[in-house]
């Protein structure tokens, strides 16, 4: 390619993104000047747009662009200047119009230059009606057909959510170089540097053992040397000769300076791994929100795509939205634009009436559909509302019993809520013949199968006559997915937590039997159990205590509670797809790491119902034991809490009392001091910041004396500083959690990690 090929390439491709930004500028504006064709801002953005593409087509020497622009400019124009008022056969051909100036700025689209004379013509006859007659040919039609609009492609991905670079008239050059950059990588690449930053920061968190094993080790370093001191004592009491002492002694300063290596090298891995793991959060953040972008790019077309087809069904429609700069994943916003296709299209034609109901029933002419979009609990909310005439329940009724899906009497009782999920079914449709746009069978289905594909759910209601709202919940993002992480025969899985209810427990009292199968009464209804061991082939727990720890999971309005060993606790968790050469496996979706590094399996929980079912229609459920007698009577280890503060004191007593541990509390550094030289304990927990003696002195204390030396302490402090968590680990405690982190899984996780469950 030669110099002049590449400066004109670049030119072209700076022309297109040129044409990809100001066609999205004149498709807004001219549908707000259709409402309302005076508006001086609109007129004058869609103006200087058509102008901005003249100029640029002109420096790439496209003519057909400069000469569509052009016409285009005029009309806008004649139209500022109050010499023509816009009407929606004007509005028409000029969306037209920008239709065809993207397909002019897409290489090798070739329809263009066919669509091309029979668009001049036709400005030509809106512009100048009486000079229609001389500019028209007999060869051309008198009215443009409709072009369809262009979608715009969205494989490369933007790090920022930047205004398109736009081309500068006078050099030729982007637009904006004093402003910030915008790089542009492929998805793929963009997805391998959150893969490499999320196992970074999985890396990180695995020098924590490495770190306790050290503290375990300068402890018992500075045991050592206590005996060593004690022999000395003693040797030179029993008057040994001076090379065994001098031996003695010289073995005492080799460990001194050990013991300075030791403590210098505890101290620079526990700052190493702080400073590591801030880093790799850091950078997992970013690669993370570099896959984030605004809402409103699935969004483009769609307020055309309304627009047209209430046009085409002879029903003004707009429509409006909400939260258009919500970021989402660019993965989730990919398959989320065919879903709200469909759903927009389906609201346009079946929910929204014709003008002349709508104005009977007292609503304006022109239907409304909004779209709202924003954050709620880790998830994207959408919610898709239409201000048309809702759905008639009675036909609906009459539908599903002509289609022999429930009999007439149950209908005749279900609820709303229980009818309108019917409409989900594959196949169903209340449309009686097939058209263009809906009828064939393809419909609500395809539409809730999608969003589940996205690991979300979709509600319906209605009002009727004033309109039907679709709810849809989906993940911000498919790279990580917040899970409750539950231990089932001695190995984690996770459940995503948008399939679930609840959790219980389930005490032996409240299971009870009916029809063969195991139940449990909760809110007024029975609710199905099932052991997680059973689905998931893995050998039965012993369950240690009288009560079951129940995961609730939904299905439509089917609920199933699943018994598992332990609830490890809530994770957001950066999904690793399996193997494509494993297959399908059976009730699991994919992968993932925990902070230590072990791996845990993500299930899949509609394929676990689809497994349920299959178990209850063999009968081959198996009951689920409630209570393991042989662990009655084990001792429960002990655990002794010291704390100034009430309400810290009284929440980990709760929260290891409700574990199964024997707990113990004490109101100060002096209080816990007397308990622990009265009473035999298995872990102490302190606070620092206590009166009357510190949490520091009081672990200082326990590690010089002999019988509380092997003791397993923790620290808990609201201070979080590195020269803080240095101070404590130095005195001698094993575990210093701060408060400013602190959760129920963190303290119990650390409590596990230290001294086992709570029988001995």
């Amino acid at each position: 390619m030669t110099p002049e090929q590449m400066r004109d390439a670049s030119l072209l491709e700076l022309f297109s993104l040129e044409a990809e930004a100001q066609t999205q500028v004149l498709s807004t504006g001219l549908m707000a000047l259709e409402r309302n064709p005076t508006q001086a801002d609109q007129l004058e953005a869609c103006m200087r747009a058509a102008h901005s593409l003249k100029g640029a087509a002109r420096i790439v020497g496209v003519d057909a662009g400069v000469s569509v622009a052009h016409v285009m400019e005029d009309c806008l124009v004649a139209a500022q200047e109050g010499r023509l008022r816009l009407t929606a056969e004007h509005i028409d051909a000029l969306l037209q119009g920008t239709d065809l100036l993207m397909r002019i700025a897409t290489p090798g689209d070739s329809r263009a230059q066919a669509t091309l004379p029979v668009f001049l013509a036709q400005m030509a006859s809106l512009l100048d009606p009486g000079a229609a007659a001389i500019a028209a040919t007999p060869a051309l039609p008198g009215l443009a057909p409709p072009i369809e609009p262009v979608l715009l492609a969205r494989e490369p991905l933007e790090l920022e959510p930047e205004p398109e670079p736009t081309v500068n008239r006078k050099a030729g050059k982007r637009a904006g170089e004093g402003s910030e950059r915008v790089l542009r990588v492929t998805a793929d690449r963009l997805n391998s540097l959150l893969d490499l930053s999320s196992k970074s920061l999985v890396e990180t968190q695995r020098l924590k053992p490495y770190l306790a094993t050290l503290q375990r080790l300068k402890r018992m370093h500075g045991q050592g040397m206590q005996a060593l001191d004690g022999l000395r004592m003693q040797l030179e009491d029993s008057g040994q000769s001076s090379e065994v002492l001098d031996a003695l002694a010289q073995t005492q300063r080799l460990l001194a300076e050990t013991q300075q290596i030791l403590q210098q090298q505890a101290a620079d891995l526990d700052e190493f791994g702080w400073q590591a793991s801030q880093r790799a959060q850091l950078l997992y953040d970013t690669a993370l929100a570099c896959r984030m972008r605004p809402f409103a790019d699935v969004l483009t077309g769609q307020s055309r795509m309304v627009r047209d087809l209430g046009r085409s069904l002879g029903k003004p429609v707009r429509l409006a939205v909400e939260g258009e700069k919500t970021q989402v994943d660019r993965d989730v916003l990919e398959k989320l634009e065919a879903p709200l296709t469909h759903l927009l299209r389906n609201a346009v034609d079946h929910g929204i009436e014709p003008p002349e109901r709508r104005l009977l029933a007292g609503k304006p002419d022109e239907g409304v559909i909004r779209l709202r979009a924003s954050h709620q609990a880790g998830m994207l909310s959408l919610e898709l509302i239409d201000d048309g005439a809702g759905i008639d329940l009675e036909r609906l009724r009459s539908s599903i019993v002509e289609r022999a899906l429930s009999p007439a009497d149950t209908v005749a009782r279900m609820s709303e809520a229980e009818l309108l999920t019917f409409l989900f079914l594959p196949g169903f449709s209340l449309r009686d013949k097939v058209t263009e746009v809906s009828g064939r069978g393809v419909g609500l289905d395809a539409v809730q199968h999608m969003i589940r594909e996205l690991r979300g759910s979709i509600e319906l209601t209605q009002v009727a006559g004033q309109g039907c709202r679709f709810h849809l919940q989906v993940p911000l993002t498919l790279s990580v997915v917040r899970s409750l992480v539950v231990e089932v025969g001695g190995e984690a899985y996770a459940f995503p937590l948008a399939h679930i209810e609840r959790t219980l427990e389930v005490t032996a009292e409240q299971i009870v039997q009916i029809e063969g199968r195991q139940h449990f009464w909760h809110e007024g209804r029975h609710i199905g159990l099932v052991a997680a061991s059973q689905l998931l082939n893995r050998p039965a727990g012993q369950t240690e205590e009288a009560s079951l720890r129940v995961v609730v999971i939904r299905e439509r309005e089917q609920l199933y509670g699943v018994a598992v060993e332990r609830l490890v606790g809530e994770r957001v968790l950066v999904v690793m797809p399996l193997d494509p050469r494993l297959g399908k496996v059976q009730d699991i979706s994919s992968g993932a790491l925990l902070d230590d590094g072990s791996v845990v399996l993500i299930v899949d929980v509609e394929d676990l119902l689809r497994s349920v079912e299959k178990l209850l229609s063999t009968g081959s459920l198996e009951r689920i034991e409630r209570g393991n007698s042989s662990a009655r009577g084990m001792v429960r280890k002990r655990v002794l809490v010291v704390d100034d503060s009430l309400t810290v004191r009284e929440l980990q007593r709760k929260l290891l009392s409700n574990r199964g541990y024997d707990v113990a509390v004490a109101v100060d550094g002096m209080d816990g001091w007397n308990a622990l030289r009265g009473e035999d304990f298995d872990l102490l927990i302190t606070d620092i910041d206590m009166p009357r003696m510190d949490g520091i002195e009081l672990v200082t204390l326990v590690r010089r004396d002999q019988r509380l030396q092997a003791l397993p302490v923790m620290v808990v402090s609201y201070k979080d500083r590195e020269e803080d968590r240095r101070r404590g680990l130095d005195a001698g405690a094993d575990y210093y959690l701060a408060k400013a982190s602190f959760h129920d899984d963190a303290l119990l996780d650390a409590v596990v990690e230290l001294i086992g469950g709570a029988q001995g």
